[in-house]
């Protein structure tokens, strides 16, 4: 098991986010996290990274302990992160932004490069001396995505990457998590699609009221209508 995550709780000053999650993530998997509108995905997503300070409970990667880890220290154990927010760097250029991403390859394997990410978005490439706050919504997820990627993580973390995005950039990003893994980087993607989740993820985890309240296979979900129901669809 690459991530072993058990009993994480959080805060945000008094108010206790995070309830005891337990998840796992395998080598070179896709697992998808769900759940409604303040149910404790992106606080999961920030306490691992350490963003948001873990009150209890542990999270491993390779038997590494992070809680307690400043986020740059998670960085370089492995942990990649790609935020909702995006967060360029808006007066660097594009090529600019992806080499402040550039870390060594980990384990001994092959390091991501600048050409692999402009073979992934040839945009970036047409853009990469354009400044990173000029470009479109889609533009800055995908510098976004590549950035967290050349930092050579084992596990990368994305929050809600097709949010706002036409459905041809949709595609696309799918293609390159889908990649990514192929290339044997694990994923824990937050999505709010659930089309999309169960189609590119081995793993499912239902978040409801900051724990897990489902765990399982896509097909698993799916005749699960009662999952459905009460955690995920929108009255």
């Amino acid at each position: 098991m690459l991530l072993k995550v058990e009993g994480l709780h959080a805060h945000y000053g008094k108010s206790h986010i995070l309830h005891g999650v337990d998840l796992t993530v395998e080598e070179a998997s896709i697992v998808s996290l769900l759940g409604r509108n303040g149910s404790g995905r992106s606080t999961t997503l920030k306490t691992l990274m350490g963003i948001v300070p873990a009150t209890q409970g542990s999270a491993k990667l390779a038997g590494q302990e992070l809680t307690g880890l400043r986020p740059f220290e998670v960085a370089r154990a492995g942990l990649g992160y790609v935020p909702e927010e995006r967060l360029v760097f808006p007066n660097l250029t594009v090529e600019e932004n992806l080499q402040m991403g550039l870390q060594p390859p980990r384990n001994g394997g092959t390091a991501w490069t600048i050409e692999d990410m402009y073979q992934y978005f040839p945009r970036l490439k047409e853009r990469r001396h354009n400044k990173a706050g000029t470009l479109s919504g889609g533009e800055q997820q995908m510098l976004t995505i590549c950035r967290s990627l050349l930092g050579n993580p084992r596990v990368l973390l994305i929050d809600e990457p097709t949010e706002g995005l036409a459905p041809k950039i949709v595609e696309v990003v799918m293609e390159v998590i889908l990649d990514i893994k192929k290339r044997g980087v694990a994923v824990v993607l937050v999505e709010q699609k659930l089309t999309i989740a169960l189609k590119v993820a081995q793993k499912i985890f239902v978040m409801g009221h900051g724990e897990i309240v489902f765990e399982g296979t896509p097909d698993e979900l799916r005749s699960r209508p009662d999952v459905r129901r009460n955690w995920l669809e929108v009255s």
